[in-house]
């Protein structure tokens, strides 16, 4: 297999665990905010409303990533925290229309999940970056790039 398709193939493998993850994660999100969601109106909180929404953000933020990483990695530390404001702008715009504070705190946090799995799956994907995370006392595992 040559260093391309083993990065390509590594890389969609994160991808794959992360859209499973994020989408796990915000389903028990999801979960919590409707329990505590008491007499407001719940919007995103249905599995068919957020799921669809934790891919295709996985996907584009994905894309995003891969686009900026090419030309300006290190924009990458500006431009993923002024997304994930600027998705959370929408959020708040709910409260007017009748959500209430549950209800946008849980979209806000499945909004930062889904911005967490992408970082984590495409990190490794920066030059210089470590295949695998290194953790404090374990030697350090680089993947062949050829």
């Amino acid at each position: 297999m040559t260093p391309t398709a083993t990065r390509t193939s590594g890389t969609a493998l994160r991808l794959g665990v992360a859209v499973v993850a994020a989408a796990a994660v915000n389903t028990v999100l999801a979960l919590a905010a409707s329990s505590l969601d008491d007499g407001g109106i719940g919007m995103g909180l249905n599995a068919a409303s957020f799921l669809p929404a934790t891919v295709l953000g996985l996907l584009a933020g994905s894309l995003g990533w891969l686009l900026i990483a090419r030309r300006n990695p290190k924009a990458l530390r500006i431009v993923v925290p002024a997304v994930l404001v600027l998705t959370w702008v929408p959020d708040l715009l709910l409260l007017a229309a009748g959500a209430t504070a549950a209800n946008v705190i849980g979209l806000m946090l499945m909004h930062l999940m889904v911005t967490t799995a992408v970082v984590l799956a495409l990190r490794p994907t920066l030059p210089g970056s470590p295949a695998v995370p290194v953790a404090e006392g374990v030697p350090e595992v680089r993947a062949h790039r050829g």
